[in-house]
């Protein structure tokens, strides 16, 4: 093996089989599924059926579906840079201030958790105030500049697609590179003796450029998830351009979302301790998911509206609505039990009871022992993994919006049941291997993963 001097260098061996399949096996279909389900809406009205039925019987080749396609335009790519370079102005050159005004809001600089090689990184942050200075321009736009049609995204929606697919690979191939010849912290890199695992799972756990430009924290929170409630808000505009009118279904995918968005703006602090900034490093999997999948992909209803615009019951807009306010309280409630009992180190009450928890220990990388809890109570003794189960009740509410006569906008249902099963495995076997025995004591106790008496 090469000598990397103080980098982290694993072994060939540890990269099996079946995660190198895995790895190419999504660098080769993650943009084509991408590609299919846009190209869906553009050329077959959102069916699935037809363009694979048209694909088997010879009526149409990739090649005649590529062709049919927009292709990129300068248009498109002024508007995609214009848009990333004012995120990154909002992000570095913008302090937050909103802490000092809002209660119960933590922004500002903020510690990271700790990485693999001891590090605690500070970070800024000011996602929420980017979200919200950004709407606010998007809505003075709409009501009185008129700079910009509020249907812009949507007007260039292929094109930009070709945009963000430049920047995706583009920042993953600078990752991949820096991390060899210039990375911040060499302790954090991790080499696997192969360069398409390399590539795709990230070498450099925080890869910076300056001491605040954080690639993980911008990619992650920036350009895609800020954008998201924008690409819906085009939507909705494109709906009342085409229709005359704006359908219930598309009010409430716009609302369930706006709420999820939100929420992950107002805990971002929290979010740095959360498995995509503390395990994952970065590689195209973040960096293209990122600029790519996400925006893309997690806009599908809203996408399937503008072509299908569903009117719904209102028992069945009721029905929608309670399941994703159900599902987002389940999330968020979860999600503050345990940083409650994490904050007061089990000292506090937890459904008005004093939360009950198994007692590990379990031994660092410097061979430490360290003590800690595992919280048996209120949400997390119902299931181990809850939060994901609200989470997926409000991916469940987002499809449910869009009625049922087509399969593509409950893409999104079952991409995160997979993501979030995969999640929880991957979560249980690191923490069987950190606690061992007394993680079995604590599937004793709590023994049902995502749904009680089920699974």
């Amino acid at each position: 093996a090469r000598d990397y001097g103080k980098h982290h260098y694993i072994s060939n061996k540890e990269v099996d089989w079946f995660s190198l399949t895995g790895v190419i096996l999504l660098l080769c279909l993650a943009p084509f599924i991408v590609f299919f389900f846009i190209m869906a809406c553009d050329q077959y009205q959102c069916s699935i059926t037809p363009p694979l039925l048209d694909l088997y019987n010879g009526d149409a080749t990739l090649l005649t579906i590529w062709n049919r396609a927009p292709s990129f335009t300068w248009a498109a790519a002024k508007i995609y840079a214009i848009w990333v370079t004012f995120q990154v102005v909002l992000y570095m050159c913008v302090p937050d201030i909103l802490h000092k005004i809002l209660p119960g809001y933590v922004g500002g600089v903020q510690d990271g958790a700790r990485t693999p090689a001891g590090l605690i990184n500070k970070y800024e942050v000011n996602g929420l105030q980017c979200w919200i200075i950004t709407h606010v321009l998007w809505v003075a736009n709409a009501q009185y500049f008129h700079w910009f049609s509020p249907t812009i995204i949507i007007d260039n929606w292929i094109p930009l697609l070709w945009c963000t697919n430049i920047l995706g690979y583009a920042v993953s191939t600078f990752a991949f590179i820096k991390a060899y010849l210039f990375p911040t912290n060499p302790e954090d890199c991790k080499f696997t003796g192969n360069i398409f695992y390399n590539y795709m799972m990230g070498i450099e756990f925080n890869p910076r450029i300056g001491k605040w430009f954080d690639f993980k924290l911008f990619f992650n929170g920036r350009p895609g998830i800020v954008a998201w409630t924008l690409i819906n808000l085009s939507y909705a505009a494109k709906q009342q351009e085409l229709y005359g009118y704006v359908t219930n279904s598309m009010i409430l995918v716009n609302v369930l979302q706006a709420i999820y968005v939100l929420d992950f703006f107002w805990n971002e602090a929290w979010y740095l301790k959360t498995i995509d900034i503390c395990h994952d490093h970065f590689g195209w999997y973040l960096g293209w998911g990122d600029c790519v999948w996400l925006p893309f992909l997690y806009t599908l209803q809203g996408l399937y509206l503008v072509y299908n615009p569903i009117q719904l019951s209102t028992p069945h807009a009721a029905g929608v609505l309670i399941l994703g306010l159900v599902g987002y309280y389940i999330f968020r409630s979860t999600n503050h039990q345990k940083d409650l009992f994490r904050r007061t180190e089990g000292k506090c009450k937890i459904w008005g009871k004093k939360p009950t928890f198994i007692e590990c220990s379990y031994r660092s990388a410097d061979g430490g022992i360290h003590k800690s809890k595992l919280m048996t109570s209120g949400f997390w003794g119902v299931a181990r993994h809850m939060n994901y189960t609200g989470d997926l009740m409000g991916s469940l509410a987002y499809c449910l919006a869009c009625g049922g006569e087509h399969l593509l906008p409950y893409f999104y249902i079952v991409y995160m049941t997979i993501l979030l099963v995969h999640r929880c495995i991957r979560d249980e076997h690191r923490c069987r291997n950190k606690y061992s025995k007394d993680w079995e004591r604590y599937t004793a106790a709590v023994p049902y993963r995502l749904l009680p008496n089920i699974f």
